[in-house]
């Protein structure tokens, strides 16, 4: 029912912040069990607390509880500001993300009959994607009656691989898959 509004009239609500969070963490009225076991913002335990008196106490410092371990008997939750914890969160992840190296993995196409000058082509490209640090994936596909002869095959992957020994390495060796073979080089880490 909804009543007009009436300047006279009291509210009588806490302040609660919400905060818009992914599915895996529970805060503030969002916890569902009874019992707590509380942790302060300074670290320090509380004991085993109710719902009610873990989010009063949290009122009364302006923060959050924060369920950090909800399969624990019984849960354990923490008083904490989780606007701050969670932009904190972001930034770690943000330098963790910059200080790693991103390896693509390229493809090169071969075929059993490649003549001289198309095989040193495609291998000027292998060894740039190599230098570069991406993996590179090389592949024979057979046609017709090419399949009978899987050896031919196997000798221009094999070749392949020797002339590119001296930056990278073999990671997995010549196999077959349906009509097509291939070969997986990965770089190697002297930098």
């Amino acid at each position: 029912m909804n009543r007009p509004f009436s300047p006279n009239r009291v509210f009588a609500t806490s302040i609660r912040r919400w905060i818009t969070i992914s599915k895996d963490v529970l805060l503030n009225e969002g916890i569902r069990a009874r019992e707590v076991r509380l942790i302060d913002q300074n670290g320090e335990q509380l004991g085993i607390k109710s719902k009610n008196e873990a989010l009063e106490i949290a009122a009364r410092v302006n923060l959050d509880v924060v369920l950090v371990a909800p399969n624990a008997k019984p849960p354990v939750a923490r008083i904490m500001d989780y606007g701050k914890f969670k932009f904190e969160q972001q930034k770690k992840d943000k330098e963790a993300r910059k200080n790693q190296k991103i390896i693509n993995l390229k493809e090169v196409r071969l075929s059993p009959t490649i003549e001289e000058h198309d095989f040193n082509t495609k291998l000027r490209n292998a060894r740039k994607f190599l230098e570069k640090g991406d993996k590179v994936k090389a592949s024979i596909r057979f046609r017709g009656r090419a399949i009978t002869h899987k050896e031919i095959g196997q000798r221009v992957l094999e070749r392949f691989a020797e002339a590119c020994k001296d930056v990278s390495t073999v990671e997995t060796k010549p196999k077959m898959d349906g009509r097509s073979m291939f070969l997986m080089l990965a770089p190697t880490n002297e930098k």
